[in-house]
């Protein structure tokens, strides 16, 4: 079944007559191209996209399947959703409530004469599960940042600040062959490494640092994620339990892993470990979260989903311990879910490296 096709058997379960698609992951997930500027208006025997002059060339080389309809100062995006919506007779159109802006919606609401119905929870399972095609892209992403990463290894030193490793690690993923940047790189080292999100700084790093990088690139929209913990010069003993601790909660997790089983069952077994071995309180995200066209998208894998993952859905392993003022730990891989287990796709060690 192609992706249109795919739509438009959530379109017949819900009680719309047609989807507005506006957010830039789902344009991009039922063309099948990088994110083109737009909107697709969908039904049973339609389907057009409306976009701009500055993407209409690429739209009309790229899109298969589509009708591409000029955007402009005669025939704008509200006359193009009405002229479609007339010709198909609509009479209710669903729209992304997990995208559109209350502005938007309340413009729209003004201007047309069709009653708007939310559809987000009947979009969101569509790209839960990867198609070969999405898992290419997917693995791509993942070879470059494990490329990056082993080029960024040696060039970490005593006395450069955060902030330059950041650069150096945004250069890499570039020179690799990334597209762009799944988010801002986390480096973050010493203490720093106790905030899961902190910020790059002007603070060196210094013999006895955990360095925490947690990064990522983009390929054809598909977006890679990865985080690992180095140590600089020595690490002392609490460090190293802490070390050891995260990598097992990982394996644990990991190992729990496949289809039918609970986003919360892959939680609480990488979280179970971290719990035992008195660190419960120091482990405040979760476990995991679904990557693809977004770096967080669903499925998760957290204490609240308890709904059982889908056999090809990828998903990050990133248990950490987050002691305050002192240093933390995160190790994150990313996985595809199979129904027999998982296939881990990043290739990075793991073992406790000491540069």
């Amino acid at each position: 079944m192609n992706r249109i096709e795919c739509y438009r058997q959530a379109l017949r379960q819900s009680d719309a007559d047609a989807f507005l698609l506006t957010a830039a992951p789902t344009r991009s997930h039922i063309t099948a191209t990088s994110c083109l500027e737009g909107m697709v208006f969908l039904t049973e025997t339609d389907c057009r996209f409306f976009t701009d002059s500055r993407y209409l060339e690429a739209a009309q080389r790229e899109l298969d399947g589509f009708p591409v309809l000029p955007v402009d100062r005669e025939h704008g995006y509200l006359s193009r959703i009405a002229e479609a919506s007339a010709e198909n007779r609509i009479e209710r159109i669903g729209y992304e409530d997990g995208y559109l802006t209350a502005g938007e919606l309340d413009l729209f609401r003004e201007k047309l004469s069709v009653e708007l119905i939310p559809v987000q929870s009947i979009l969101r399972p569509l790209r839960q599960s990867k198609d070969p095609p999405e898992l290419e892209h997917l693995r791509r992403a993942q070879e470059i940042t494990d490329k990056a990463y082993a080029e960024l290894l040696p060039e970490i030193r005593v006395g450069m600040t955060e902030r330059e490793l950041q650069a150096e690690l945004i250069y890499r993923l570039y020179r690799c062959g990334g597209e762009g940047l799944s988010f801002d790189p986390i480096v973050v080292s010493g203490p720093n490494t106790s905030m899961p999100h902190g910020v790059a700084g002007s603070r060196k790093l210094a013999p006895g640092d955990f360095i925490t990088m947690d990064f990522g690139c983009v390929v054809s929209g598909y977006c890679s994620d990865m985080t690992r913990t180095v140590a600089l010069g020595f690490v002392t003993d609490e460090m190293k339990t802490v070390y050891k601790t995260v990598l097992a909660a990982q394996l644990a997790g990991i190992a729990a892993t496949k289809a039918g089983v609970t986003g919360q069952q892959a939680d609480e077994a990488a979280r179970g470990v971290i719990r035992e071995a008195g660190y419960g309180e120091y482990f405040g995200h979760s476990y995991g979260h679904g990557v693809g066209l977004e770096i967080h998208e669903t499925p998760n894998c957290a204490p609240s989903w308890t709904s059982p993952l889908p056999a090809g859905a990828v998903c990050s392993a990133e248990p950490g311990i987050y002691l305050p003022g002192k240093f933390g730990v995160r190790i994150e891989d990313v996985v595809i879910v199979r129904e027999d287990g998982c296939e881990i796709l990043t290739k990075s060690g793991k073992t406790l490296t000491i540069l």
